[in-house]
């Protein structure tokens, strides 16, 4: 029996998350809107002062991030395992004549399609906090260490304990929420502890986004 399943996790639950996302992104042209994400900025000003120019962006959704980081002069490869968001990233980048960006579907739960120690930087805005369970979690923060240079940052955000919806609308298994059709993994302190191994924890900090407002934790760690 899977982990998932002694947790509790409806994995089926999860996999239904991948359609879902692809008829939003159909239906919403710019979800987030096109403004680059209080993380993304932050994030851009820490990469440029380390001289990062390969970066590595995971769950772009539609490109609002994906966009600032190539017109700040990132080479900027983006994953999302929706087609559709792939599509819309690489259409709005050939618009702009933005050659800098690389976009592709993949799963993050699966091996990336990188060699070693490839990328300056790497950047996700709550990706970390979708439909992925803690052992998901786990493997994924491995590839994102594995496919970074020494010493270089892995930047992330995710939605927190403190947030208005956790433990609202159905429980998934552990700390996953489903609200509004999304499922959402929520974050404690602690959980950002037990994923750091292999990295130095150089920043927590607490912001708010959007209307209700979503309470996040804005992750910043170096790979020791």
């Amino acid at each position: 029996m899977r982990k998932e399943q002694l947790a509790g996790v409806a994995e089926q639950e999860l996999d239904t998350q991948k359609a879902h996302w692809e008829k939003t992104f159909v239906q919403k042209i710019d979800m987030f809107g096109t403004e680059p994400s209080y993380p993304a900025r932050k994030a851009a000003a820490l990469f440029k002062k380390e001289g990062a120019a390969r970066i590595l962006e995971l769950g772009g959704g539609q490109g609002r991030d994906t966009l600032f980081f190539a017109q700040e002069g990132f080479q900027v490869y983006v994953l999302d395992y929706s087609p559709e968001g792939v599509k819309t990233i690489a259409k709005k980048a050939s618009t702009l004549g933005l050659s800098s960006v690389v976009a592709r579907r993949d799963d993050v739960r699966q091996p990336f399609p990188f060699p070693d120690d490839f990328f300056d930087g790497c950047f996700s805005h709550m990706l970390y906090c979708m439909a992925l369970t803690t052992s998901d979690l786990v493997i994924l923060s491995g590839e994102i260490r594995r496919v970074l240079k020494l010493g270089r940052l892995n930047i992330y955000t995710v939605r927190n304990t403190t947030d208005a919806h956790y433990r609202t609308g159905v429980h998934r298994g552990e700390d996953l929420w489903e609200v509004g059709g999304f499922i959402v993994h929520f974050f404690s302190r602690q959980k950002i502890e037990d994923l750091a191994k292999g990295y130095e924890i150089v920043t927590v900090e607490e912001f708010e986004e959007g209307d209700l407002p979503r309470k996040l934790y804005l992750v910043t760690l170096r790979k020791r």
